[in-house]
């Protein structure tokens, strides 16, 4: 445990850092003392750990996303330091070796899916948890077998392998599995679950009307769930209310849980330069977050730890050769790039109609044009919208920028300061006294 002086040099740093990359807006927005005490719980005992990851969520987003709601967010009050995010073999980490450092403490190559870079099987922190008797739970708006989610429950050679990832879920023990990813749960294997005593569910309001029993499987599309721009058109729950449901099944644990909740898709919109779907998604992502500090706070025995996983997209805050953003372009926006896409006639011929009737925005004759040559117009789309935000973007991969890490709860002062992505899963063992020691 750290002791007093240093813990203040510390939390000056992750402060000072995070002016430094744009995590606060405004020259005195941000007061340590107020941050303390929001966070400084350190004397009680850790039962939970929920650790939640806005995929693809740096600086960048959480900068943008303060302008985009006009006020600091949730996140800035749990702000606590930076992770480094580079994979075994590379600078620049995809999302199965970044989820595999942050469950099991160990760096591998991209596409593996908790294994080391040699192909030894590696002990992930829910796996750990389970070991001592504690529930486990994983949330995600992406496939529940999709890289992130898959590193704390299961081992695989390549992401990819989401057929063999999804019946690991189930053998590894994990009391509550919420998500997209219908396709690779075959009708046998959801026999198995049911004899196993998992409730299952496939829509939103089965899952608000689930009976609270020790087991819950909640697929709610074939693939990923919609965009939360686009949720409104479909009988699938936000991510808040899957969050909601996990504790409501895992807290009847009495020797406690580990439950990892992902915002899946604002990585996704980073991919595809959407910066609107990017914004919606961490909004969603923030009201999961309210959902889990509404319990935390209540439990007092609850660890809270968000990190996103990498930069995706390599967004700035301005762009275009001008000083100047104007997020406020974004708030009109009411559907995704691709839906706009999907709205087009076969000569596209409609563009400024689609463009205003969902965006807000009068299209010039230059713009429909880039649009209607574009070979992908969904993502043309995106970037017109990007330039009129004046939201720029460096690729339509990640990147290999440092991480924002924010933390609530006790324990939460191990967090300060800058880390490498291996050092998440130590700490959280350490906090609930779980013996857990990463083999390379």
């Amino acid at each position: 445990m750290f002791n007093t002086s240093f813990k203040k040099k510390l939390f000056l740093f992750a402060a000072m850092s995070s002016i430094a990359v744009g995590s606060w807006m405004g020259t005195c927005a941000f007061s340590p003392s107020s941050a303390e005490a929001e966070t400084n719980h350190d004397n009680g005992k850790v039962k939970n750990v929920i650790f939640m990851i806005p995929d693809g969520f740096s600086a960048a987003y959480a900068t943008h996303y303060r302008w985009y709601k006009g006020k600091q967010s949730l996140l800035d009050s749990m702000f606590v330091g930076m992770h480094r995010t580079y994979s075994a073999s590379s600078a620049v980490t995809d999302s199965a070796a970044a989820a595999t450092a942050m469950a099991t403490g160990v760096k591998t190559n991209n596409g593996m899916i908790s294994l080391s870079p040699k192909g030894k099987t590696l002990k992930t922190i829910l796996e750990a948890a389970e070991a001592t008797g504690k529930a486990s739970g994983l949330v995600a708006t992406a496939t529940i077998t999709h890289a992130t989610p898959a590193a704390f429950a299961s081992h695989a050679v390549s992401r990819t392998s989401e057929a063999t990832i999804a019946p690991q879920l189930l053998n590894n023990g994990v009391d509550v599995i919420l998500g997209g990813g219908r396709r690779y749960f075959p009708d046998s294997l959801l026999k198995e679950a049911r004899e196993k005593g998992y409730q299952l569910v496939s829509n939103r309001e089965q899952l608000a009307a689930a009976n609270k029993t020790g087991k819950l499987i909640g697929l709610f599309a074939e693939e990923g769930l919609a965009a939360e721009l686009d949720r409104d058109v479909t009988n699938q729950p936000s991510l808040a209310e899957m969050s909601k449901a996990a504790i409501e099944v895992l807290h009847q644990e009495k020797d406690g849980f580990f439950l990892l909740i992902e915002g899946s898709e604002i990585d996704w919109a980073g991919h595809v330069h959407d910066a609107a779907w990017a914004m919606k998604d961490a909004e969603a992502f923030e009201a999961a977050v309210e959902k889990v500090l509404e319990f935390a706070k209540k439990d007092k025995h609850t660890l809270v730890v968000v990190a996103g996983d990498h930069d995706t997209g390599g967004m700035s805050v301005g762009g275009y050769g001008k000083y100047a953003a104007n997020i406020e372009v974004l708030r009109n926006v009411t559907a995704t790039g691709y839906f706009m896409a999907r709205k087009l006639n076969p000569a596209r011929s409609n563009i400024k109609e689609v463009v205003k009737h969902y965006a807000n925005i009068n299209l010039t004759d230059g713009e429909a044009a880039k649009i209607r040559a574009a070979q992908k117009a969904d993502i043309a789309i995106n970037e017109v919208i990007s330039e009129r935000a004046l939201v720029g973007w460096t690729t339509f991969k990640h990147t290999g920028m440092d991480v924002p890490v924010y933390a609530f709860g006790p324990g939460s002062n191990l967090f300060y300061g800058l880390h490498n992505n291996t050092d998440l899963p130590q700490l959280m063992a350490q906090v609930m006294g779980i013996s857990f020691l990463p083999a390379h």
